[in-house]
């Protein structure tokens, strides 16, 4: 099986066709998506019913909840609040519906998805380094986990006793090793790198691959600023910050 694995979406109609592009020249069985496919943007209609067509399996973001009023938004940033509150305006009863019945974990016997971490998934807490990863790999049932929430792509293993960080972004797995992948942003990267971030597992070569495309973030910017959105939103998408 060759799966697209995909999180932080963030209502970028720009950035999600982008993606279903790449991947369409990818030979892939199936799509994942991690959660918070609004927020931020200014097309979360538009990214959910195209993300529902997209992904079989999908699970919750704290945007998403946070969109259906299904999550406390008092922790947010002044941005996120705004975005929020926008979206909440700007999506159907039964987008909202939509989003406030996604599940907060996905588990098979190979994998697991979340949008945060394990450790109380309601929370939406981050992975942000080595020993919050391993907190997560102590939960973990499954040899691999899937996550996002941080932007920031990474893959962390067990070995020797410890949690390791790996240096590229392309990897061949090694059996008896637990995997925790964090996918990046589809929407709004935050590692320095603007272009939208997906990954590729396959389960057949044994390999997990972070991938990198560019989509129109003039564009983004433009429908952001028009839609009175904070404009920090809009500029940030340019420094992938």
């Amino acid at each position: 099986m060759r799966y697209a694995i995909f999180a932080d979406v963030h209502s970028n109609l720009e950035a999600i066709n982008a993606v279903e592009n790449a991947i369409k020249g990818e030979r892939i069985d199936e799509c994942l998506c991690l959660g918070d496919i609004v927020g931020y943007g200014a097309n979360p209609g538009e990214c959910i019913e195209k993300i529902k067509r997209l992904a079989s399996i999908i699970v919750a973001g704290n945007h998403d909840w946070a969109a259906a009023g299904k999550f406390d938004i008092s922790y947010f940033n002044i941005y996120a609040k705004k975005a929020i509150l926008w979206t909440q305006q700007n999506i159907t009863k039964e987008e909202k519906n939509f989003l406030s019945h996604l599940p907060l974990i996905y588990e098979t016997q190979l994998f697991t998805l979340t949008h945060g971490t394990l450790i109380h998934p309601e929370d939406f807490g981050y992975v942000l380094n080595n020993v919050m990863a391993g907190k997560n790999m102590q939960i973990q049932k499954t040899p691999f986990c899937f996550i996002g929430h941080s932007h920031m792509p990474e893959i962390y293993k067990t070995g020797e006793n410890l949690v390791l960080r790996e240096k590229s972004r392309e990897i061949v797995v090694k059996e008896g090793n637990k995997y925790l992948i964090n996918v990046g942003s589809v929407g709004q990267p935050r590692d320095g790198d603007p272009r939208a971030a997906y990954c590729i597992f396959d389960t057949s070569e044994g390999t997990i691959s972070i991938k990198r495309v560019e989509y129109n973030i003039s564009k983004t910017c433009d429908k952001i600023l028009a839609a009175g959105l904070p404009q920090t939103l809009a500029y940030r998408l340019f420094e992938g910050r």
